[in-house]
C-alpha cells in the first residue's frame, strides 16, 4: 500500500485527519486528540524548526497503544473501567515527542494486551487494513491498523506473546520488538510484567530503526561484534513447521530462496524446543502473572470485561506456586536445547503466524485460534530473544510476513538480515542525480548503484529549470518528443521512500518509459513549471546541455559536478546553501 508523505509538518497532519475520516475506521482509536490541538502542535514545531533546532521526528504522527500512558489521554488498556488520568507520558512517548513526533491518539488493543486476535475489546473488533473480514492480529491491533493504512507514521505497541509482531505480519507493516530492557517499561500496563516490551511499527525499516534508536535507554547493553562472513540463518523444514494455510508454505520457501540469493548461508534447525516452550506462555504456570497484573480488577467484576480474557485471568488465579517452579526448570532445559539449536546462527527465519484467520473463526474458537496464531510468537519473550516482523510478499492478495529471531542485543544485526527481504527497486534519473552531477551523492548515501546508462522512449521534452544547484525538467509529451539520455540506479525500497518524502514541487515520481520498451519509476516535472523555461530536448540530455553551456539555466556559473555531500547527506552547491532536496 502506497501512501504519499506531504512534507511539511502542518500539511502530515491535516492529511492524517483527512485519512481518518476517509478510512472511517472508528475501532482503531479509543482516544483521538482533536485535530486543533495537533495543528497548533504543529505550527510550534514548524517556528522550532526555523530556528534552527534539530528534530529527527518533526511532524511524524504517532500512535500509542491504549495500555502506554500519553498525557492528556485516559490510560484503559482497553478496558473503560479501568482507566485512569497518567500524570506524565511513558518515557517511551516523552523521547518520542522530544524528537518532534506527534501523539495523534491512544490505539485499540486487545483488553489488558490479552490476545494475539484485536477482537477481545469493548472498543470493537479490530478489522485487518486490507481484508475487513479477517482479523488485524493483537494485542496491539489498532496501531498496527493506523500505521498500515496511512494515518500515522509510526506506532507503539506491546509484545508479550508476539503482539508486537503478528499485526504487523497480517497488515504488511514492519514490527521491531527490542530486546528486553533496551525500552523502558516504565508507564506501561503490564500483561506479564517480567516479559513484556515495549515495540514500533512502521511502514519501513529504516523508519522503524529511527524511532527505537530514540526510544532506547542509555544504559542499553551494546550489540556483540559480529563475526564476518556471510549471515547464517537458520531455517527449520517445513514438516516442522507444521499445518499452514494454503500457500504459505510456498512463501515461506520463496522467503529462504531470496536470503540465499542474497548471499545469506541457510542452515538446517530443530524447531521442537521453540514450539514446546511456546505451548507453555498460556498452557503452563507464566500466566499467572497476569493475574498479578490486573487480577484484583477483574475479580471485582466490572461490567465492560471481555469474557474470553477475564477467563483467562480469573483462571490462572489458581495456579499452585509448586507449577511456577516446575514450569521454570522446564523452560531453562528448552531454553539451553534452543541455544544449542541455533549453534552459530545469526537469526531464526520462520513465518510470523501459521495462517490469517477470519473474524468468523476466530468467534467460532477464540481460545484455539489464538493458540493457533502463538506458535511462533510465544517463546520469543520466554527465552529473551530479540525480533524483527517485516512483509515478504502477499498470498492470494494478502500480506505474508515472516520473522527474523535473534540472541539478546542482536536488534541491528536482525534488521539488517530483514533489509535483505525488500527487494530493490529501479530509478530513472536524467538531471542532477545523474553521475557526477551535485545531487549524485544522494543516491550513493542510500546504498544505490549505478546499473545501466540507456534512453527514454521518444516521448519526452527537457527543460532547464532556474534551480539552485540546476536541474532540469522531464515531461512526457504526445507528440514532438525525442529520447533523452538516463541513468537506470537500483536502490533499496526504503531509500526510494527517503527521496519521495523529500520530493519538492514540481518534481513527481512516475513510470518513465525507455527504449528498450522497459519502464522504471522515475523523476518528472509536473507541466506547468516548464512555462517559460528553456527547452533544451535538441541536447538529448543534461550533461549534453551542461557541456554546451557553462552557465546555468538561471544565467549563473553551474554547480560543479561530484560536488561532495555536506554533513546531513545532502550536497552543498559553491555557495554552501542547501540545494531542494531532490531533482531529476
Amino acid at each position: 500500500m502506497s501512501i504519499p508523505t506531504p512534507t511539511s509538518t502542518l500539511a502530515r497532519v491535516r492529511a492524517a485527519y483527512a485519512r481518518i475520516e476517509a478510512v472511517d475506521r472508528p475501532e482503531i482509536w479509543i482516544g483521538l486528540r482533536p485535530q486543533a490541538d495537533l495543528e497548533e502542535e504543529a505550527h510550534a514545531l514548524e517556528t522550532r524548526l526555523a530556528a534552527g533546532e534539530f528534530l529527527p521526528l518533526a511532524g511524524r504522527l504517532l500512535a500509542v497503544k491504549g495500555n502506554i500512558d500519553v498525557a492528556g489521554l485516559p490510560t484503559t488498556a482497553g478496558c473503560p473501567s479501568y482507566a485512569y488520568e497518567p500524570a506524565a507520558d511513558a518515557p517511551v512517548v516523552a523521547r518520542l515527542r522530544a524528537a518532534g513526533a506527534l501523539v495523534i491518539g491512544t490505539t485499540n488493543l486487545d483488553q489488558f494486551a490479552t490476545g494475539l486476535v484485536g477482537t477481545r475489546s469493548p472498543y470493537g473488533a479490530v478489522r485487518s487494513a486490507h481484508a475487513p473480514d479477517r482479523i488485524s492480529g493483537g494485542s496491539s491491533s489498532g496501531s498496527a491498523v493506523a500505521v498500515a493504512l496511512g494515518i500515522a507514521d509510526l506506532a507503539l505497541g506491546t509484545d508479550t506473546a508476539g503482539s508486537g509482531r503478528v499485526p504487523a505480519a497480517f497488515n504488511g507493516i514492519v514490527g521491531l520488538k527490542p530486546t528486553r530492557g533496551l525500552v523502558p517499561g516504565d508507564g506501561v500496563v503490564p500483561a506479564c510484567a517480567s516479559l513484556d516490551c515495549v515495540t514500533v511499527f512502521a511502514r519501513t525499516l529504516p523508519e522503524a530503526e529511527s524511532a527505537l534508536a530514540l526510544m532506547t535507554s542509555a544504559t542499553a547493553r551494546p550489540v556483540p561484534a559480529r563475526v564476518p562472513g556471510p549471515w547464517r540463518i537458520a531455517v527449520p523444514s517445513t514438516e516442522q513447521l507444521g499445518e499452514l494455510d494454503p500457500g504459505w508454505a510456498d512463501a515461506y520457501a520463496s522467503t529462504t530462496a531470496r536470503l540465499r540469493a542474497a548471499g545469506a548461508v541457510l542452515l538446517p534447525v530443530d524447531l521442537t524446543p521453540f514450539t514446546e516452550a511456546a505451548a507453555m506462555l498460556y498452557a503452563g504456570a507464566f500466566v499467572a502473572e497476569r493475574y498479578t497484573a490486573v487480577g484484583a480488577f477483574v475479580d471485582s467484576g466490572p461490567p465492560d470485561l471481555d469474557p474470553t480474557v477475564a477467563g483467562i485471568i480469573t483462571a490462572a488465579r489458581d495456579i499452585p506456586a509448586h507449577r511456577l517452579f516446575a514450569d521454570r526448570d522446564r523452560l531453562e532445559r528448552l531454553r539451553a536445547a534452543a541455544e544449542a539449536a541455533l549453534g552459530d546462527a545469526d537469526a531464526l527465519l520462520l513465518p510470523t503466524t501459521p495462517g490469517h484467520p477470519t473474524l468468523a473463526e476466530v468467534a467460532a474458537d477464540p481460545l484455539g485460534a489464538n493458540a493457533r496464531l502463538g506458535r511462533f510468537t510465544n517463546s520469543t519473550n520466554l527465552f529473551g530473544l530479540c525480533a524483527v516482523a517485516a512483509p515478504a510478499g502477499e498470498v492470494a492478495g494478502l500480506p505474508f510476513g515472516v520473522m527474523l529471531i535473534g540472541p539478546a542485543h542482536t536488534d541491528e544485526r536482525l534488521t539488517r538480515i530483514a533489509a535483505l527481504l525488500t527487494p530493490p527497486v529501479h530509478l530513472a534519473v536524467a538531471g542532477a542525480h545523474l553521475t557526477g552531477e551535485p545531487l549524485n551523492p544522494q543516491l550513493l548515501l542510500l546504498g544505490a548503484r549505478l546499473i545501466r546508462t540507456t534512453t527514454t522512449a521518444p516521448v519526452y521534452r527537457l527543460h532547464a529549470l532556474a534551480t539552485t544547484p540546476p536541474k532540469p525538467g522531464l515531461v512526457r509529451t504526445d507528440e514532438g518528443g525525442a529520447a533523452i539520455e538516463t541513468e537506470i540506479w537500483e536502490l533499496p525500497a526504503e531509500g526510494l521512500g527517503t527521496l519521495t518524502a523529500a520530493l519538492p514541487h514540481p518534481m513527481v515520481l512516475g513510470r518513465v518509459d525507455l527504449s528498450d520498451g522497459t519502464t522504471a519509476t522515475g523523476f518528472l516535472c509536473e507541466p506547468y513549471a516548464v512555462k517559460g523555461a528553456e527547452d533544451i530536448t535538441g541536447h538529448g540530455g543534461w550533461r549534453a546541455y551542461r557541456s554546451s553551456n557553462p552557465l546555468g539555466p538561471s544565467g549563473v556559473p553551474a554547480s560543479p559536478s561530484g560536488a561532495q555531500p555536506s554533513p546531513s547527506g545532502v550536497p552543498s552547491s559553491p555557495s554552501g546553501a542547501q540545494p531542494s532536496p531532490s531533482g531529476v
